[in-house]
């Protein structure tokens, strides 16, 4: 009888297995093949030898990373209090996280023009600063780092805050009350009960955060302009500008593998702060 309805639900999914294979895993392994090709069809690795002697890359990819895990630290530091006080302490729980979660039903274009109208020299931001005298005329805070994780923020931060309510929902509050009965400060309620029972969701939260910056491309290609590349847009210029197929998937399979081992590091790190993960 279970043989019987394992061979059901390999009926339901087939249908799905064979479209993802036709369309999306074949395509993308015969691009990263061709990566470990030469013009003469020989195993090479000089696309990969190429990137990394290239200095255009190098700030590409540093750049890349530095603004993801700064992006992943502020949407961590701003997500943790937000779902603590939504999982604990909030009465219209079921509005804040549709309010928290509305902004994801935006297109990230819509919102990408947003904060340009509201970072731009004649924006709201610079108004506000020119009027204050806190600068005597507007500054640039467009098309630039700043604005990019500003970008970055709006739109992965919920994921952050919907990852640690998950979590936080499962934290007894009996905890709490017991570890205060034993003589615990708040500080040391959160630092010994709250934060490493809320470990798991940052983890998820930070890979989903950190995954969703570095391989986002609308919003730093409006929001950096030229001159701030991205990992995202670089291969949309080597692919579409330049016609360099090959090598902007050697751009993705880098990017696949650096996605890979952050996420890994975070794992490990997170292990070894709460063992039982």
């Amino acid at each position: 009888m279970l043989e019987k309805k394992t061979k059901i639900y390999w009926l339901f999914i087939l249908p799905g297995c064979l479209f993802l294979t036709f369309f999306m895993l074949i395509p993308l392994f015969s691009l990263i093949f061709k990566t470990f090709m030469d013009e003469g069809g020989a195993f090479s690795l000089g696309n990969y030898f190429a990137l990394l002697e290239s200095t255009y890359f190098k700030q590409v990819f540093w750049r890349s990373i530095r603004l993801s895990l700064i992006s992943t630290a502020v949407c961590a530091v701003l997500g943790f209090p937000t779902a603590y006080y939504i999982s604990k302490y909030a009465k219209n729980k079921g509005m804040l996280m549709a309010l928290a979660v509305f902004p994801m039903f935006t297109s990230p274009v819509i919102r990408s023009f947003s904060w340009m109208v509201i970072l731009g020299k004649k924006g709201i931001v610079n108004d506000l600063l020119v009027q204050s005298g806190i600068v005597a005329k507007p500054i640039s805070l467009l098309y630039n780092e700043f604005s990019m994780v500003v970008g970055f923020i709006q739109l992965f931060l919920p994921l952050m805050i919907l990852s640690l309510i998950g979590i936080m929902d499962n934290i007894s509050d009996d905890l709490n009350l017991a570890a205060g009965s034993l003589g615990a400060s708040r500080m040391e309620v959160f630092r010994q009960v709250i934060l490493p029972l809320s470990i798991p969701g940052l983890v998820t939260g930070s890979v989903l955060v950190f995954t969703g910056c570095l391989t986002a491309y609308t919003t730093p290609q409006l929001l950096g302009g030229t001159d701030t590349r991205v990992l995202a847009t670089l291969i949309y210029q080597q692919a579409m500008s330049l016609g360099d197929w090959t090598q902007a998937s050697a751009v993705a399979v880098v990017m696949i593998v650096i996605t890979i081992l952050v996420s890994h590091v975070i794992n490990r790190i997170s292990r070894k702060l709460n063992p039982t993960i």
